[in-house]
């Protein structure tokens, strides 16, 4: 395996990461700017009031997209596995 083949193999890893995580991390950031905004207006300045709804905003995220996301991660170790069998 040369040095370009593990270059590509590193760069398509990252981007899959990056791919993965845009959504929940979307998601945490859409309701942590609704609560902040929220708590501006009303003048509530509570910490731990937008904790809850993060969490189970990114489960919900990760629970409708999760078989899209084990589709990419399960594509990319074959992808990968083919990848090693074909350098022996």
């Amino acid at each position: 395996m040369d040095s370009n083949a593990i270059i590509t193999i590193l760069r398509e890893g990252l981007f899959l990461v990056l791919l993965l995580s845009a959504a929940p991390m979307l998601a945490s950031l859409v309701i942590g700017l609704t609560i902040s905004m929220f708590q501006a207006v009303t003048q509530l300045q509570e910490p731990t009031l937008s904790y809850v709804p993060k969490v189970v905003g990114v489960l919900i995220t990760i629970a409708i997209l999760g078989p899209w996301m084990l589709a990419q991660t399960v594509r990319f170790a074959q992808t990968l596995f083919d990848n090693i069998v074909l350098a022996r």
